[in-house]
């Protein structure tokens, strides 16, 4: 199964959430897991440098070319981080993706870069959003969540700040946010059978 996680925009959470996937597949324990860092900032290529995941074999993948190879060459689970702004990369990897996981922010910009994303998708590959960094009961989180749902974008998780702020290279996983992300996998995989 190929989960692409993608979003045009920076900053939303992509590389936390492409790992965070990582592990929760490596923890179900069905095949090898591949995480592809396809961004040339390496962000998740230095996470697993400093805290490795067991489980989950990294493939840095900067260029068109060489996400496409990554994305045909295992037979489990590829987890793809993608850059922000690099169109040509991100447009290879959900061409080739089963299910797509697209990171997002309550409120602010986010909407119209996220729709730039489902445009990019192709029809027959399942979507669905993860809010990340969110506090949770507040009036934007309600707002994102009403609108995504009227407008038939499901939100497959909401990731609490308290676990994007404890993220990053330096972090090890927290179990609160493998526990989300393992929720996120399921409705991933859900999804991407129908």
């Amino acid at each position: 199964m190929n989960i692409v996680v993608g979003n045009v925009k920076g900053g939303v959470g992509k590389t936390t959430s492409a790992v965070y996937l990582a592990a929760a597949a490596a923890a179900r324990g069905r095949g090898p897991v591949v995480l592809v860092d396809s961004d040339p900032q390496g962000s998740a290529a230095e996470w697993l440098e400093q805290s490795p995941l067991d489980g989950v074999e990294l493939v840095e993948a900067p260029s068109e070319r060489t996400v496409i190879r990554a994305l045909a060459g295992s037979d489990g689970t590829v987890v793809v981080d993608t850059p922000p702004g690099d169109e040509r990369i991100v447009r290879a990897a959900l061409r080739r993706a089963d299910v797509v996981v697209i990171p997002t922010r309550a409120g602010g910009v986010e909407p119209t870069r996220v729709l730039t994303t489902l445009e990019m998708t192709p029809e027959d590959v399942a979507c669905g959003i993860v809010v990340c960094a969110a506090r949770l009961g507040t009036n934007d989180l309600e707002a994102t969540i009403e609108d995504w749902s009227s407008a038939k974008v499901p939100v497959w998780g909401v990731i609490p700040e308290r676990v994007a702020i404890a993220a990053g290279p330096a972090a090890r996983i927290s179990r609160e946010g493998l526990e989300a992300y393992q929720d996120v996998l399921r409705r991933a995989v859900r999804a991407a059978a129908r």
